[in-house]
């Protein structure tokens, strides 16, 4: 079976990788149009955001049994820079609420067990313990 024109295909391809074997490698990202100012932040809004924060029961409890009281938090909070406080503000959003209970790594291993049952039922194997 002759393909017309094949050896014309195979030496446009031979030169097309040699070229793209010799193009060097560029790296390019965005470059900054000026300087970067730092971010301006609202003292009012970040402490309104702790505020909330702070009057979940569950953090409310926990405070308490770490000894702290109301108006210590408060004191502490008074003595943050704006630049922390706007960090806290910032990291609230990232915290998970509740942690993890181990349930996704329940959920895994029972998938995996199962795609395990369904692949031996599929071959025809079978295991036979003693």
């Amino acid at each position: 079976m002759s393909i017309p024109f094949m050896k014309s295909i195979a030496a446009y391809l031979a030169c097309a990788l040699f070229i793209i074997g010799i193009a060097p490698r560029v790296d390019a990202s965005f470059a900054p149009s000026g300087i970067l100012l730092p971010v301006q932040t609202d003292r009012a809004t970040d402490l309104e955001t702790l505020q909330k924060a702070l009057e979940q029961k569950m953090v409310k409890e926990r405070l308490a049994n770490l000894g702290l009281t109301p108006d210590e938090i408060q004191a502490r909070l008074g003595q943050l820079s704006d630049q922390q406080l706007h960090n806290v503000a910032k990291q609230l959003d990232t915290l998970k609420v509740g942690g993890d209970s181990g349930i996704g790594i329940i959920i895994g291993i029972l998938v995996i067990a199962i795609l395990v049952v369904v692949l031996l039922q599929l071959t025809g194997h079978r295991v036979i313990v003693k």
